[in-house]
């Protein structure tokens, strides 16, 4: 079974965001992506972005506690610097 975390954030570009992170980790990982929705494939689980209303979900998947608290990590401290226009943070829950 796969533990979970997510952290949504209020912003009117969800689309440019999910664009810049999933262009930033394509060179590393499998991505795919388009203006609604992005997913990332790391090795140690899922990066799952999606578009809302109000703003921007990021959800993160791991098998383990170890794994989903280094996803958390590693997408949290990347969305932070392609979106240092705003400064938005993320509250994980």
């Amino acid at each position: 079974m796969s533990l979970t975390a997510s952290a949504h954030v209020a912003t009117a570009n969800p689309a440019r965001y999910i664009t810049r992170l999933c262009k930033h980790f394509a060179h590393r990982v499998p991505v795919n992506y388009d203006e609604h929705q992005g997913r990332i494939e790391f090795d140690l689980g899922l990066g799952l972005l999606r578009a809302e209303g109000d703003g921007l979900t990021l959800a993160v998947e791991s098998q383990g506690t170890e794994g989903l608290e280094r996803l958390k990590d590693i997408v949290g401290s990347h969305f932070v610097r392609v979106a240092w226009q705003e400064e938005l943070t993320l509250e994980w829950r």
